[in-house]
């Protein structure tokens, strides 16, 4: 790898790659600009791919920065909690980094010569809150889509849990299900909402009358106003 100070578009950090094909650049939060450049390529083709696509990197930097600003930033202040653990975060004498999900306690110790804001270390607070939320939910959603099947009478075939970015739950044609293993940071209402929806969906595979009248049903009138709460949470941790 080699950072270099590109005029007209700042750091750039070029790395060498045996897998690549072709050039080409990534744009993450909190890293500078970065070029996967083929391992055969002369540094020159590199260098003038950059100044190429200088305008395309500067547009999309200013989307980076503003995903930047939306980011949570953990640290040791941070209050997170979800429905079966609370987050503890703690500097560390340990060279690397360490999880342990103990009692309703999810503590991720990060090393002391590492500043928490640093990208990697958000990034494996990160991977730690979203296994130890899918260990959860793998305990909990199945459960629960079962008690409320069995209460209002609706039949499926399977239900998986999957870290989903965009949605809180699907249901296929064949009424396989998908729950989003972020709803462990829900109330246990709205959780109940996200299944029932879904249960619905097994019964009515759109979102027309029929669906809302058997949604009122079975969360006894409280459908549209779960789902207007509902709009107050994302579906990913920013």
């Amino acid at each position: 790898m080699e950072l270099l100070q590109i005029k007209g578009v700042g750091p750039v950090l070029f790395e060498i790659s045996k897998k690549a094909t072709r050039l080409r650049i990534k744009l993450k939060p909190f890293e500078p600009v970065k070029v996967v450049v083929p391992v055969n390529m002369h540094p020159k083709e590199a260098l003038d791919f950059v100044q190429a696509n200088r305008q395309w990197i500067l547009d999309n930097i200013s989307n980076v920065k503003e995903k930047e600003n939306e980011l949570t930033i953990f640290d040791e202040s941070t209050q997170f909690k979800t429905r079966s653990f609370s987050l503890a975060i703690r500097k560390s004498p340990l060279s690397t980094m360490r999880m342990q999900l103990k009692n309703g306690l999810l503590c991720i110790e990060y090393p002391a010569h590492m500043q928490v804001q640093a990208p990697t270390v958000q990034e494996n607070i990160r991977y730690g809150i979203e296994e130890a939320m899918r260990v959860s939910a793998k305990n909990y959603l199945p459960r629960r889509m079962y008690e409320l099947a069995q209460q209002h009478g609706f039949t499926y075939n399977q239900v998986f849990i999957k870290n989903l970015k965009s949605r809180w739950g699907s249901c296929s044609y064949v009424n396989n299900i998908n729950l989003n293993l972020h709803l462990m940071r829900l109330p246990d209402h709205l959780i109940d909402s996200v299944i029932l929806h879904e249960l619905c969906h097994t019964v009515e595979k759109n979102h027309g009358r029929g669906f809302w009248a058997l949604m009122h049903k079975v969360t006894n009138g409280k459908a549209k106003l779960w789902d207007k709460e509902m709009k107050h949470y994302r579906t990913v941790i920013y």
